[in-house]
């Protein structure tokens, strides 16, 4: 933004009004800055603009309000449809456009506008993807509307002064224009060209013009009331092309105010429409009366000229509304009470034809009429130059943007008139009426869907001046339009709305991102809030648990695959990605994590996860994550298990390397350009550790992560060797094994405490925790064909084996999950055990077992599970962890995807963490993808 803006500057935005304080510059320099528009103080006192509430709300509104319905189509509506249901029409039509004008009105005192009108309007409130289908409807409503005008200027032409078809009577001496199809397409062609030459020149003329115009209009209107005062009974001659045959009267009545011509009128007669042949209905005959009401943002159009817009769109559009309103109901109930009804279905210009001076009638035709097809055509073109200025559909509208030295633009002019060219080979007025409709309501209902968005998303900064509205107004507005779009025409409205429905996905997914605001996130945002309070934490029950993650980055280079992994564990359930970085804020200017998190969103949709990011900013790695286990989530909504990496001595590989970013084209290695070399880096991320660079965290303190998570009530997960999961592989079933093609891939489960082997308990919180992890990553969609293995580790010869295996089947059926149980027999692996122990080898190892067991549990039962950590680090040998690991990887044929191994708690002396790691470490060393997990909270039950 340039330093030559106003003090006060304001944009209206999704609600936010957001000022920037600039430099006030003197007048010099705000006479050098013309054609550009000053919103503000200074835009007032200098006066660049000009149109009040009159000339520049009431004056096009009711030019666009009035031309062919009042003049042409009054007497066709009352004789089709009656008094009564005439009045029914207008008060519909009234209360639709009234609400929207209430919508209307709202958004556009809800902040400075500027030049585009209600485009304008909705797509700086409610964001491209509403503005831009929105503006295209708009746009082809307007460019029908003007070929609706030209089509009634040349049936008025026509009526007056074209030759009768063969067989037809000779009103007058006038008739010397060609009749037929042709011929009327001719002479559109014609009246369209002289507007696109107006166009195409300026706006300024017909701007100039419209005092005149509207001068011309009102001595019109005038008389015509006039007449039905002073004016006395007559005959009307009926034009040669009403649809009368050999033997049907060629003449009509005028009888002034009479009694029974009024209750002759009252009721309805729906008849064939005699321009186009088709019987007329009660849809048929309101969609041509609705296109009397469909020029009511004519004013706010004129935005950009209004010297207060906030001011003037609400009173003058008001005003235009109920003058527009008044003059038909009037001139309705005038025509029903002198007018036959045979005058009225079979002469739409019979206005001119009881006037005094008939030509009267004919200029104020001809007048409002071009009027309102150059101000569609004009419309029609600011909204297509519009749209191609906001780049909502890239380069196929850049051709648009053309303008001339003058600033008007010219190839969206020239394209208008092309597309109005095309609409007039209808050839009738009454044949599109129905089509120009439908496009306005639609675009209606769009209107006051965005006041009521805006109502509803609670936004702080929506507060319109004018308050007249309610979303009970907007809801209606809503209502009416839709109902009465299907009851005109059922297939075009269907046709429109998909389209429309079209347009906003292409743009939504296609389209550039705008810094405009979405509507979209202000309604998602008070959902969501709303539904958060109604999430209580008193009301969670364990038969609706879901696991809710925090995965713990350090480099998201390393651990893609990890990352996708734990996005199909996380059930629909939170998936938060945490990351700390080292510091402290004191003596930093500003927090250095703000800048990153557009890098790790831009991660996450590359990645395709649904997950969240959250960064902290702390003086070591165990600090960093105690803050996010207290601060992440909300309500009901909190991890309740942390995964982290493994820590061991692999060195990290970048899986982000050379891998492009599909909504930037930006590839993760780019670097941001800078005069020092030294300094270029990643707008992503930094390189991946090296071989010989420190780790940010040692042993000690990574398993002081794991208690303190415990001690906190959290679930913990460690994953390894994730470099080697390959989700593609997978999700295409694609050859694993060189010697067997993956039918469904396998996921061991060994729920035994292995570092505890004298713990024989398989139903156990943890053992329980890590089937029902299991069972959720079978239920996702990539894991569907997935079959999981259960291994229970039993002696040969033991007389609990059976029993052992009955009670764990009947666990699984109990609990509803289907898993292969496969016994195993560690025999040896437990003689290295007992003789670390000085047991006898070779004894009742099944009674030993179960005395030892039965002491644990009284033991047990006197602990409190969140505070006391058993002490068994030093029980185990390196050699019996080794066979246990050769144990699991000799019973892993196939091969698995993942296995689930039970992790025991870090042992309450601090001092022999390194010894607890170094055994996990042993463990789990060489067993492909694994996660080692410790649960701490039921997550399963057999209730209903």
């Amino acid at each position: 933004m340039s330093e030559k803006t106003p003090l006060l500057h304001y944009r209206l935005t999704s609600g936010s009004t957001s000022p920037e304080p600039k430099n006030v510059p003197d007048r010099s320099k705000a006479k050098a800055g013309k054609g550009r528009l000053w919103h503000g103080l200074w835009a007032k006192e200098t006066g660049d603009r000009k149109l009040g509430v009159v000339f520049g709300v009431v004056v096009p509104t009711l030019l666009s309000m009035f031309s062919v319905v009042v003049f042409l189509r009054i007497g066709f509506v009352v004789g089709q449809a009656g008094v009564y249901q005439s009045i029914v029409m207008f008060l519909v039509a009234y209360l639709i456009i009234t609400m929207t004008v209430l919508s209307v009105c709202a958004i556009s005192t809800n902040g400075a506008l500027d030049a585009g009108g209600a485009y304008y309007m909705i797509s700086r409130a409610l964001g491209p993807e509403f503005g831009g289908s929105i503006g295209i409807m708009f746009f082809f409503a307007n460019v029908c509307g003007s070929a609706l005008y030209v089509l009634g200027l040349v049936e008025a032409i026509m009526s007056t002064f074209g030759i009768p078809e063969e067989g037809s009577a000779v009103v007058g001496g006038l008739q010397v224009l060609p009749s037929g199809y042709w011929w009327s397409l001719l002479y559109g062609t014609a009246l369209l060209f002289i507007c696109f030459i107006v166009c195409l020149v300026g706006a300024h003329i017909y701007a100039k013009a419209t005092f005149v115009i509207v001068i011309i209009f009102f001595v019109v209107l005038t008389t015509i009331f006039i007449n039905f005062i002073i004016v006395g009974p007559i005959v009307v001659m009926l034009p040669g092309n009403s649809g009368l045959n050999g033997t049907s009267t060629r003449t009509a009545n005028y009888t002034g105010f009479r009694r029974h011509t009024f209750e002759g009128n009252l009721l309805p007669n729906y008849t064939v429409d005699y321009t186009t042949g088709a019987m007329m209905s009660f849809a048929k005959v309101f969609a041509v009366m609705f296109n009397g009401c469909t020029g009511i943002m004519a004013g706010s159009n004129m935005s950009g000229d209004l010297k207060n817009p906030s001011y003037a769109i609400p009173r003058g559009t008001l005003a235009a509304v109920l003058t527009t309103f008044i003059t038909y109901n009037v001139l309705s109930l005038l025509v029903a009470g002198s007018c036959e009804r045979n005058l009225l279905q079979k002469d739409y210009n019979f206005l001119g034809d009881i006037n005094i001076w008939p030509p009267l009638v004919t200029i104020g035709i001809y007048s409002s009429t071009i009027s309102a097809a150059m101000s569609n055509l004009i419309g029609a073109s600011r909204i297509l130059y519009a749209l191609s200025k906001d780049n909502l559909f890239g380069g196929f509208l850049a051709l648009v943007r053309k303008t001339s030295l003058s600033g008007n633009p010219w190839f969206s002019v020239l394209v208008s008139w092309l597309l109005v060219q095309v609409v007039l080979f209808a050839g009738q007025l009454n044949t599109i009426a129905s089509i120009v409709t439908i496009f306005f309501l639609l675009v209606y209902a769009a209107v006051n869907l965005a006041c009521l968005a805006l109502e509803l998303a609670s936004a702080p900064n929506f507060r319109p001046s004018f308050r007249c509205f309610t979303w009970h107004t907007c809801t209606l507005g809503i209502l009416g339009s839709l109902v009465m779009m299907f009851l005109i025409n059922a297939i075009y409205a269907f046709g429109s709305i998909a389209f429309m429905l079209l347009l906003l996905m292409l743009i939504h997914y296609l389209g550039p991102i705008s810094n405009w605001g979405y509507i979209s996130q202000a309604l998602i945002f008070h959902q969501v809030r709303k539904y958060l309070l109604m999430l209580d934490v008193r009301k969670d029950h364990v038969k609706f648990w879901r696991p809710q993650l925090l995965l713990m980055v350090a480099n998201p280079r390393s651990c893609t695959g990890l990352m996708t992994f734990i996005n199909d564990l996380k059930k629909s359930g939170l998936y938060v990605l945490g990351h700390v970085k080292l510091g402290l804020l004191d003596g930093l200017p500003s927090d250095p994590l703000q800048s990153r998190y557009d890098s790790w969103l831009s991660l996450v949709d590359h990645l395709n996860i649904k997950a969240f990011v959250n960064l902290t900013l702390a003086n070591s790695v165990r600090h960093g994550v105690q803050n996010l286990l207290f601060i992440t989530g909300f309500g009901g909504m909190r991890p309740n298990t942390l995964v982290l990496g493994f820590y061991d001595d692999c060195i990290p590989e970048d899986d982000l390397q050379g891998k492009m970013l599909l909504s930037t084209g930006t590839g993760f290695d780019a670097v941001n350009p800078s005069i020092d070399r030294g300094e270029q880096r990643s707008p992503f991320f930094p390189d991946v550790r090296g071989a010989y660079d420190l780790k940010d965290l040692g042993e000690e303190e990574y398993v002081s992560l794991i208690a303190d998570a415990v001690k906190m009530g959290k679930n913990v997960t460690l994953a390894r060797n994730f470099n080697q999961f390959n989700r593609e592989v997978l999700v295409s079933g694609k050859k694993i094994h060189s010697h067997r093609r993956m039918k469904g891939p396998f996921v061991d489960v060994w729920p035994l405490n292995l570092l505890r082997p004298d713990s024989r308990a398989y139903v156990d919180i943890c053992s329980l925790f890590l089937l029902q992890l299991a069972c959720v990553l079978q239920e996702t969609r990539a894991w569907k064909h997935a079959r999981l293995r259960l291994f229970l580790c039993v002696e040969a010869g033991c007389s609990l084996k059976k029993e052992e295996e009955k009670k764990l089947r009947s666990m699984l059926k109990e609990l509803r999950i289907s898993a292969q149980v496969q016994m195993v027999a560690w025999d040896q692996v437990m003689e290295l055990h007992w003789q670390r122990r000085g047991g006898k080898v070779g004894g009742n190892l099944a009674e030993s077992l179960l005395n030892e067991e039965m002491d644990r549990q009284e033991e047990v039962e006197k602990e409190d599970v969140f505070q006391i950590f058993p002490n068994n680090a030093a029980r185990m040998t390196d050699e019996y962890i080794c066979a246990v690991n050769n144990l699991i990887r000799r019973h892993g044929a196939p091969k698995p995807a993942v296995r689930f191994l039970y992790l025991p708690r870090p042992p309450a002396d601090t001092s022999l963490y390194c010894t607890y790691l170094h055994q996990v470490d042993m463990l789990s060393r060489d067993l492909g993808p694994t996660l080692l997990i410790q649960g701490v909270t039921p997550v399963v039950t057999t209730d209903l």
